[in-house]
């Protein structure tokens, strides 16, 4: 035990926690922690916004595999947390949100500042410690860390704001090191037994590929069961895309050849994935997912096996040990699926190659509004600026997509070699998540080029946060669709409203302009043949420390809706809201 003050108590934690790094933004409730943080060699880093330094925590965590910690001013500053915690949330994202409340003697008594802290939290984050006084600072900030990472999610440490002081007789905590095993071994056997008979397997990698850095052993089980391997959805790096057995994203958006391969498996190995229902709607026409395959579901999260999908299998355990495991048990077995191999890889090539002589002349979106639009139109036809990114893209980038139309178009075009590389702001769906995310993402590997992918929408809600990338010189590139909408819901106002627009159309100022103001690059692109020439341009930038916006002027094509399955057809019953379509 040694005697400290409370302050002391929760930076020292921080410290053998392997803190380097805190995003926030300054506020007396913990500035006396704050004022420690320099010499303890953590750096902050101050945001234009609070829900932006939450998703730079977000990036930062998923690119590093560390925890991403953020903080903030006690009420408003804390509840600027919400979105973004709860993106960390249903990214399974390890994130500590460090929470100062008011003052514990003031409690209850409606003070400035003052907001009820754990209820607005309590379904999103996977742990809360409440601080209940200085002698328990270090316990429970250490368990919150903990816990961020044994469950592979966001937790809260709620302080009152006078906890901060005090001295305390304390000990240090330890960072609790979790093992996760294969999982158990019979339902193993069985899972083993399944894929001995199967004919055509086909391997769904999920998330939990990247968290348990097993891509490896991914590759050689794939390669044993001359297994097609497809990706979950928004986890286009669960797998390297120059391999001959990888076929593409599943989900919206996705691969045509993953769809057609995977509706025909006989048995699918679902390995670290929930199979969340959104990553498996039919698209692009094709409800593939099979009917009548055997299914195993490896997950480490035994709450989600068999929770979407029905399985045949399930085994709780971790993607790698599991992976390694099912080799292990197959490697000196007779396997069905070898005797057609030949046909099968035949087949996976075929498929790829379909897909991608369609993906080429897929130049612009075929829909009859989207033709008319485009017509005549001198911009540019987002697809053909997709493909031209995708070729520019340097191999070892780490690439961000926000919410939106184009950046989900943008699903199909995007390929990884390693993880983690891609960082999509995943089931919440909230906008303006990509550019701070990039920017937690770059300060986790600032030797790597970062890209964020944004809608003229989501970027006007986020790009703010240019200031901290010039302030605190953290290069990184955003890529700014500009059609002047919000892409996605005007399609349903298209398909569902007979184009009548409410509240879907933008007018925008030069979004070049506004960065150059801001101290960062930016740059108007309104010729295809100079899109993939400043992406290039823009990531060598950032190892002279620069920040660029690539504002790209692109027609309002739109490509298939979000959610066709949750929409239906007006049915009015007053005459006076019977519209025509003449809108």
């Amino acid at each position: 035990m040694t005697r400290m003050s409370a302050s002391e108590a929760f930076v020292e934690t921080l410290v053998a926690y392997g803190v380097r790094n805190v995003f926030g933004i300054v506020g007396s409730a913990y500035m006396d922690a704050l004022d420690l943080f320099p010499t303890a060699g953590i750096r902050f880093i101050p945001t234009v916004h609070e829900q932006g330094a939450a998703h730079m925590a977000d990036g930062y965590a998923r690119a590093s595999g560390r925890t991403g910690v953020c903080i903030g001013q006690n009420g408003p500053g804390i509840t600027n947390f919400v979105t973004a915690i709860a993106a960390a949330y249903w990214a399974h994202t390890p994130v500590v949100a460090i929470t100062p409340e008011t003052g514990s003697t003031t409690i209850g008594l409606g003070g400035f500042q003052e907001t009820e802290q754990l209820p607005i939290f309590s379904k999103i984050t996977k742990y809360q410690a409440h601080v209940t006084g200085p002698a328990r600072m270090a316990e429970l900030t250490g368990r919150a860390f903990d816990m961020a990472q044994a469950e592979r999610g966001p937790t809260q440490v709620n302080i009152p704001r006078d906890f901060f002081y005090g001295e305390v007789d304390v000990e240090i905590p330890t960072p609790r090191i979790i093992r996760r095993g294969p999982g158990d071994s019979e339902s193993l056997d069985e899972a083993a037994a399944i894929l001995a008979e199967a004919r055509f397997p086909v391997i769904l990698a999920g998330g939990g590929v990247i968290f348990a850095d097993a891509t490896e052993a991914t590759v050689a089980l794939a390669e044993l069961l001359e297994a097609p391997v497809v990706n979950s959805y928004l986890h286009n790096d669960s797998f390297p895309a120059s391999h001959p057995l990888w076929c593409g994203p599943l989900g919206y958006q996705g691969s045509k050849a993953a769809m057609k391969l995977i509706r025909d498996a006989d048995v699918v190995l679902a390995l670290g994935t929930r199979l969340g229902p959104f990553g498996t709607l039919p698209q692009h026409g094709l409800d593939y997912w099979p009917k009548d395959a055997k299914i195993i579901q490896i997950d480490s999260d035994h709450r989600v096996l068999g929770l979407v999908k029905p399985v045949s299998v399930a085994v709780c355990g971790d993607a790698r040990a599991a992976a390694v495991a099912l080799n292990e048990r197959l490697a000196n077995r007779e396997l069905a699926c070898r005797a057609n191999a030949d046909e099968r890889r035949a087949r996976i090539a075929a498929e790829k190659e379909a897909w991608e002589s369609e993906l080429t002349s897929w130049q612009a979106e075929k829909d009859p509004w989207s033709q008319k639009v485009a017509e005549g139109s001198a911009r540019l036809h987002p697809r053909q600026v997709l493909r031209a990114l995708e070729k520019a893209l340097p191999g070892d980038a780490m690439v961000s997509t926000d919410i939106g139309n184009i950046c989900s178009v943008s699903n199909s075009y995007l390929r990884f070699e390693r993880a983690p590389s891609f960082f999509a702001a995943m089931s919440f769906g909230n906008c303006g998540y990509a550019f701070p995310a990039i920017i937690g993402a770059k300060v986790a590997a600032p030797e790597r080029p970062a890209v964020a992918y944004v809608g003229d929408g989501a970027w006007a809600m986020s790009f703010g946060e240019i200031l901290t990338c010039v302030r605190e010189r953290i290069p990184v590139t955003a890529v700014v669709f500009n059609n002047e909408q919000w892409g996605a819901e005007k399609k349903n106002q298209v398909d569902f409203y007979g184009t009548r627009f409410v509240g879907v159309d933008l007018e925008n100022p030069s979004f070049a302009e506004i960065a150059r103001a801001m101290g960062a690059e930016g740059v108007r692109i309104e010729a295809l043949g100079d899109v993939g020439e400043a992406l290039e341009a823009a990531c060598a930038a950032q190892k002279d420390g620069k920040t660029t916006v690539l504002e790209i002027m692109v027609t309002r094509e739109l490509g298939d809706p979000f959610r066709r399955d949750a929409l239906k057809k007006p049915h009015r019953l007053l005459e006076k809201y019977k519209h025509t379509n003449a809108a």
